[in-house]
């Protein structure tokens, strides 16, 4: 079982063949994933384990998730 927290796409680097990374924004921590594997473009909202997206989420879901997380924060 892994834990994913959304992502939201802020640009894909296509520059080496087979191997699409993209700059994901993680609530405002910015990690290199890798999005070969998923059919995921700019502005979308992933998850991702270990460095891999392992898919494309709702934009909608996404956010109220991540306005879920913040509210337990304040916990």
């Amino acid at each position: 079982m892994c834990l994913a927290v959304p992502g939201k796409i802020v640009n894909i680097d296509r520059s080496v063949p087979d191997l699409a990374m993209a700059k994901v924004d993680f609530s405002g921590i910015t990690k290199d994933i890798c999005i070969q594997w998923v059919d995921a473009t700019e502005g979308d909202y992933i998850l991702a384990h270990a460095g891999m997206a392992i898919s494309v989420v709702n934009a909608r879901e996404a956010e109220e998730t991540l306005e879920d997380l913040k509210k337990l924060e304040r916990i």
